[in-house]
């Protein structure tokens, strides 16, 4: 029995290093080793060119930025690739999706294009910080256990002025319509559940998906302010029907009213946990912003309001009650608790973002272009995907200071430590080509100077500049030729004579 599950384990590892391959449609050989030397190489990885060292890399340190500079990969066909492999399931068998969005930092390279003001938190206590950086949309499929394990499935990069709810949604669109064309999902089967954070507008995304067999969670923040139902139209009562009821305040007990659903569990992280559930709760909607462009009068989006308050967490910290949006009605308490496990799982992106970050290297290299970016993530997406799939095959090589661990909970870490003994008997890649192949880019030269690129937010499309003549108007100090010639004789007269001024000349 294990013999075949090792057996069909490594026949899914070994068909998606093969499709991997043919992905990789320029500068193949250098990626493709690159990428085994991320994944077999020791601790975290510190630099590309490090990388050289390696017994899986057989080129010079240079190649792997001059692979990520001039190589080819077909993103498409690569997405579809880590799609067809097995993906994780709940509890339930429906495929939850998280989505969450992880920036590229890049606050001093200002010669690389489009880069964009990226949120990240401060020190202090709520206190943030706007950072120049490459953000990057993720989305990846979630699965239970007493484990961090997520399963890659897309990337996109948050171009500037894209709108991240239209890029969010545009992006569920095309990972539902690849799971259903590589038979994860059938109709009957459970609906897919994509889950997300505060920052997205659930209603919105629940909305524009609508014609999709998915159901939308998020969180919502503590402040917000719900409807309820409209109540009946009187008969014989002149005017308009009232289109929302009663106001459900998330700060104001006195607004909520009995709950249709209340549950009590105990969790082992979490502790004992109280969930509360009312059900046809929709947000009033007005012309602004995401929906100013909407013709019509504006939708009743209702769904379930999910109260969730557990006794703490493991980081220490006090916990706070947790809004969640469900965009189905009518849910039973059994489907109330795992929609809130479901939410709770969604942590575990948060694992993947540092796995990429901290061990295999993700944000590390330097690189000039985003182009160059995208294709060191999407490399990175393929390890980490190989490295799932290396589960089964594994065995536990702990440092001695480690505790042993069962093989289905090993990390992504430990599972690193002996990939490269499983991957050594199955050659993938042909004879490395001739150097001299035409395919290969001409040489170059290097430009002395690189031009320097402004950094821009993320403004929807629905956003108007609050001085719309702002953005058009040129700078004096730089286009006005009477202005250079005034800043240049300021600068002349603040000089200082130096043999008058007896002094060193000042640095």
């Amino acid at each position: 029995m294990h013999h075949a599950r090792d057996a069909g384990a490594a026949g899914e590892l070994s068909e998606l290093r093969q499709e991997y391959y043919r992905c990789l449609t320029r500068r193949t050989d250098a990626l493709f080793e690159l990428t085994d030397a991320v994944l077999c190489t020791d601790g975290p990885v510190r630099s590309i060119a490090e990388l050289s060292f390696t017994g899986e890399h057989r080129r010079g340190h240079g190649s792997g930025y001059a692979a990520l500079a001039r190589g080819r990969v077909d993103i498409d066909r690569l997405r579809t690739a880590l799609t067809a492999v097995s993906l994780p399931r709940a509890a339930d068998g429906r495929l939850v999706l998280a989505v969450d969005v992880t920036c590229w930092l890049r606050p001093e390279a200002h010669t690389c294009p489009q880069r964009i003001l990226c949120h990240t938190y401060g020190r202090g206590k709520d206190q943030h910080m706007m950072v120049p950086g490459w953000p990057y949309s993720i989305v990846v499929a979630l699965e239970t256990g007493r484990h961090s394990w997520t399963a890659p499935l897309d990337a996109v990069r948050l171009a500037p002025g894209d709108d991240a709810a239209s890029v969010t949604a545009r992006q569920i669109r095309n990972v539902v319509a690849r799971l259903i064309a590589a038979g994860h999902w059938s109709p009957g089967d459970p609906e897919i559940l994509p889950v997300a954070d505060a920052g997205y507008d659930g209603p919105r995304l629940a909305h524009v998906l609508a014609d999709l067999s998915i159901a939308v969670l998020v969180r919502m923040r503590s402040d917000r302010v719900l409807r309820r139902p409209a109540p009946p139209h009187p008969p014989g009562t002149r005017g308009r029907p009232c289109r929302h009821g009663g106001e459900f305040v998330f700060g104001d007990r006195a607004t909520w009213a009995e709950p249709e659903i209340t549950s009590e569990t105990t969790t082992r992280l979490y502790g004992p946990a109280l969930v509360r559930a009312w059900d046809r709760l929709h947000p009033r909607l007005t012309h602004h912003i995401a929906w100013a462009a909407h013709d019509g009068e504006l939708p009743i989006l209702e769904g379930t309001v999910i109260w969730l308050q557990v006794e703490r967490l493991p980081s220490g910290a006090i916990p706070k009650p947790v809004w969640l949006w469900h965009s189905r009605t009518g849910l039973t308490r059994a489907e109330v608790d795992l929609t809130w496990q479901a939410f709770l799982r969604r942590f575990d992106i948060e694992h993947t973002f540092r796995m990429l970050k901290q061990t295999l290297g993700w944000t590390t290299p330097k690189l000039p272009s985003p182009d160059a970016a995208d294709r060191w993530t999407w490399l990175l997406l393929a390890a980490y995907t190989q490295l799932r799939l290396a589960r089964k095959l594994a065995t536990d090589l702990r440092r001695p200071w480690e505790k042993p661990r069962p093989t289905q909970r090993l990390s992504p870490s430990r599972i690193r430590r002996g990939f490269g003994t499983y991957v050594h008997n199955w050659p993938v890649r042909p004879v490395s080509r001739n150097p001299l192949d035409p395919a290969r880019d001409a040489p170059r030269d290097c430009p002395t100077t690189s031009p320097r690129h402004a950094t821009t937010s993320t403004p929807s499309p629905a956003q108007t500049s609050r001085n719309p003549h702002a953005a058009g108007r040129p700078s004096r100090a730089t286009h006005d030729p009477a202005e250079q010639v005034k800043t240049q004789a300021r600068r002349s007269m603040n000089r200082v004579c130096q043999p008058c001024a007896g002094g060193a000349r000042p640095s």
